[in-house]
């Protein structure tokens, strides 16, 4: 069942946030996701295709990403499936990212100089 209530989604698991995140770009292919998801955390995350494919499945289940019907182009591998955010998904990433903003502000704040 898809819930229309974006907090109910959070928080986000790490792996279907970076996924959200790479799919904010637009339509991507498995692959793609996964080089995007390297690429934006800098190397520090690096997700192999059973955790890709299972965070997948959990946010087309959710209704936060739908598969593509769209093709890039003609010589494009027929045995790709593409991915793309839902406005539901779209959303729920953005109010993920609020609330992960909200934390690191409350982090940076506690953890100035001379605040116990």
């Amino acid at each position: 069942m898809i819930d229309d209530d974006v907090t109910s989604y959070l928080p986000l698991p790490q792996t279907q946030f970076h996924v959200l995140v790479a799919l904010t770009a637009g339509e991507r292919h498995g692959y793609a996701i996964m080089g995007a998801v390297e690429e934006s955390s800098g190397g520090v995350v690096r997700m192999g295709p059973a955790t890709l494919y299972g965070s997948l499945k959990r946010l087309v289940d959710a209704g936060l990403v739908e598969e593509s019907d769209r093709r890039p182009g003609a010589d494009d591998d027929q045995r790709r499936r593409y991915y793309r955010l839902t406005g539901l998904g779209r959303e729920v990433c953005r109010a993920e990212a609020d609330r992960l903003a909200h934390l690191v502000t409350t982090a940076r704040i506690n953890l100035r100089p001379g605040i116990a």
